[in-house]
Order: C-alpha cells, then sequence, then structure tokens
C-alpha cells in the first residue's frame, strides 16, 4: 500500500503544479502529475476535470503536505511585509474578491454577457484562523 501514489493538491494550471512539482522532488519525494497534458492542451477544461492533481507515494504524504503548508503564499503589503489581521492579529490572510454592492454586480453580469474581464472588482482580506473579513485599506 505503500507504493501507491496519492493525490495531495490541486491545481488550475499546469505552472502551479510543476512549481510544487520541482519543490516537493527537491526533497526527494517522488511526484506524478496527473491530467497537465490535457489541460495544457486545452486549459478551459481544468475546473471540468478537477484540475491538475499532484500525486505522491503514500508513505510520503504526511511529508509532502507539511511542505506544501509550509510555502501556502499569504497576503503581503506594499513593503513586502505579512498583513495582520485587526481581530486576531494573526498573519494567515488571504485576498480574495468579492460582489457585495450593485456596481460589482453590475460589472460581473456585463463581463459574463460579453466574455471580457469585469471592470470593476472588489478585494478583500480574509483571515484563515478567525473568518475576519476587513478591506483592504486597512
Amino acid at each position: 500500500m505503500q507504493d501507491t501514489f496519492v493525490t495531495i493538491a490541486k491545481f488550475q494550471y499546469s505552472a502551479e503544479a510543476e512549481i510544487i512539482k520541482g519543490r516537493l522532488e527537491s526533497d526527494g519525494i517522488q511526484v506524478f502529475l496527473k491530467d497537465n497534458i490535457t489541460i495544457d492542451t486545452d486549459p478551459l477544461v481544468s475546473h471540468a476535470i478537477g484540475g491538475i492533481k499532484l500525486n505522491v507515494l503514500a508513505k510520503d504524504q504526511d511529508k509532502a503536505k507539511d511542505i506544501l503548508q509550509s510555502i501556502n503564499a499569504y497576503a503581503l503589503n506594499d513593503v513586502g511585509e505579512p498583513i495582520t489581521c485587526p481581530n486576531c492579529g494573526n498573519n494567515r490572510i488571504e485576498l480574495y474578491s468579492t460582489i457585495t454592492d450593485f456596481k460589482s454586480l453590475i460589472s460581473f453580469l456585463i463581463g459574463f454577457i460579453t466574455g471580457t474581464l469585469p471592470f470593476s472588482t472588489r478585494y478583500q482580506y480574509k483571515c484563515e484562523d478567525c473568518k475576519t473579513e476587513f478591506p483592504l485599506n486597512n
């Protein structure tokens, strides 16, 4: 059972998967990417087939997950310092976009109908620990 591959992560694009693959291989972990060639051929099917699956041997699963956790990218301010949560003070903050007002909803709908990118997007930060959401200006 230790010689079987298990999926530990999924990626939308092959570039992300290849970077992580290189990092894990540099630590001596054998890595197998599944569906990367299919998605490189047609990137629009990535979501439909579940992305690129990063597989490692079952015996290396815990070590690989620890490495993935250590390189998780969190939000930084303009000078490269980690952004801290105003509620709990932790640095596990991620940036996400949200549709919270009428202007961003209309922008999304126009972009969806015309096939273009939205021209008005709102961004927020969210703490992974306490789930506090706060605006970009904090």
